[in-house]
């Protein structure tokens, strides 16, 4: 799962009598000032007029995306312009620091070059270090250099969860750090389970590809192929494998006040499908990229019905089982399940809140299943091992399919970033109270595999660990 974030503002410039007045920002500016202005102000019916004037119709319903800007805005406390780093009139970035906890992010955000130029993306990602990038470290070094960064960051609060780096399968460093229960002071552990958020997108893919292997169903096959009574035509006829795989489809997204009012009713992919069947593509499938959880849904659900099981037996048996991964489920949401991490939403005083009334009742094909560490090098080691996939399709999910807009691609269920020696795949994963990460270093060797119940340290720790990794 990701934060897609949007937001007006008018730069009034005064003409001064008998002076040359200035140049009106760069539409891309102008634009990004407009969602920050309204992002800061954390009030509903600006955020409306925000996105009717700025975005449109969007990939969801307009009140679900103003109840995503509060949320956020609550979660962060807002952000501070730090310095704008580019403008032009089709997209612009700028250097943000979190109100909350003083963290550096990047803003990024594209407009559509046809009048009235309304924003087509915009995104948010911690920052990196400025300057240079950090030397690599030798391989004797490296896993103390780490504990010792993850040590002074737990100790200031700033990560909890589990790390695992591996070269050609042998440990490097593996560890935990922080509390999987902070109410009964019980720490986390190396095995301790954590939700993955949108990484059970991986599991999915890989079972799709499993089904194409075997001549199943074909990438090009559309929705309705296998969903015969898909409510939406459009969907079910133009949308295809492709698209849902590589977020091209327009599907959209499954959280929201809807999401909300039936979250106790979702409790298997049908019900999803019942809920939000309805709605037609966002725009031409294979015309964008869109981040689209639902689309994820749709897989699952062709997965159920070519396999003739469930999603959830499908993946144990065809994928957690022959990877070794004993500690991988999708666990109902009151479930007694030992060694699991609850997860915490860090509030801007200092607070954490529990994120347990903002969790599914049971994970998806989506998102929202459980794993650890150990776990995630299981399957990172079977996927290269070809346990899963034959070379070919294996290759297929890792290579670039879609471009994102941002840092690297997407593939089918992995993200494809970094260059020659240093390119990798994966997947994350982000919500309130989950932040996870894999990256798949083939040429190299290297996997990294960090898994936290206190956003965004997994994110941050996974970046300074692939900035760091000793030469092979």
């Amino acid at each position: 799962m990701r934060f897609t974030l949007r937001s007006p503002l008018v730069l009034l410039l005064a003409a001064v009598p008998f002076a040359w007045s200035q140049p009106a920002p760069a539409t891309g500016e102008r634009a990004l000032r407009a969602w920050l202005e309204m992002f800061n102000s954390g009030d509903a019916a600006q955020a409306r007029h925000f996105h009717e004037q700025w975005i449109g119709e969007g990939d969801m319903p307009l009140e679900d995306r103003v109840k995503r800007e509060l949320d956020l805005r609550r979660q962060t406390g807002g952000f501070t312009l730090i310095k704008v780093l580019e403008a032009t009139d089709q997209r612009a970035s700028a250097q943000l620091r979190m109100n909350s906890s003083g963290s550096a992010f990047i803003v990024e955000l594209e407009l559509d070059p046809a009048p009235p130029h309304r924003i087509t993306m915009i995104g948010l990602r911690p920052d990196e270090p400025a300057g240079p990038p950090p030397e690599r470290l030798s391989a004797g070094g490296f896993a103390a250099a780490l504990r010792q960064h993850l040590d002074e960051l737990a100790a200031k609060d700033r990560f909890s969860g589990a790390v695992s780096v591996t070269r050609n399968g042998r440990e490097m460093i593996r560890g935990a750090w922080g509390m999987a229960d902070r109410e009964r002071k019980i720490p986390n552990r190396p095995d301790t389970k954590f939700n993955l958020g949108s990484m059970n997108k991986m599991f999915t893919a890989v079972a799709i590809a499993q089904l194409a292997q075997s001549g199943k169903l074909s990438f090009d096959d559309p929705v309705g192929r296998y969903l015969r009574d898909y409510p939406n035509r459009d969907v079910a006829e133009k949308v295809t494998i492709h698209h849902l795989l590589t977020h091209t489809g327009g599907t959209g997204d499954i959280f929201g006040p809807e999401f909300d009012r039936n979250i106790e009713k979702l409790r298997g992919l049908r019900d999803y499908v019942a809920l939000y069947g309805a709605r037609a593509p966002a725009f031409p499938p294979g015309s964008r990229w869109a981040y689209s959880n639902y689309g994820f849904i749709l897989l699952g659900r062709i997965i159920e019905e070519v396999s003739g099981m469930s999603y959830y037996d499908y993946v144990r048996e065809k994928i957690f089982r022959p990877a070794g991964m004993k500690n991988t489920d999708s666990y109902w949401k009151n479930e007694e399940v030992e060694n699991l991490a609850r997860g915490y939403e860090p509030g801007p005083d200092g607070s954490h809140k529990r994120n347990d009334a903002t969790l599914p009742m049971r994970g998806t094909s989506a998102g929202g299943g459980y794993s650890t560490v150990d776990d995630l090098q299981r399957f990172a080691a079977a996927l290269l091992g070809h346990k899963l996939l034959d070379a070919k399709h294996t290759a297929l999910l890792t290579a670039p399919h879609a471009n994102t807009g941002r840092r690297g691609a997407y593939g089918y269920g992995f993200i494809v970033s970094g260059e020659g020696r240093w390119r990798w795949f994966g997947h994350g994963g982000g919500a309130p109270g989950i932040n996870a990460d894999l990256r798949i270093f083939p040429e190299t060797g290297y996997a990294v595999a960090v898994l936290s119940n206190l956003p965004p340290s997994a994110q941050r720790a996974s970046d300074w660990i692939a900035a760091r990794l000793p030469e092979p």
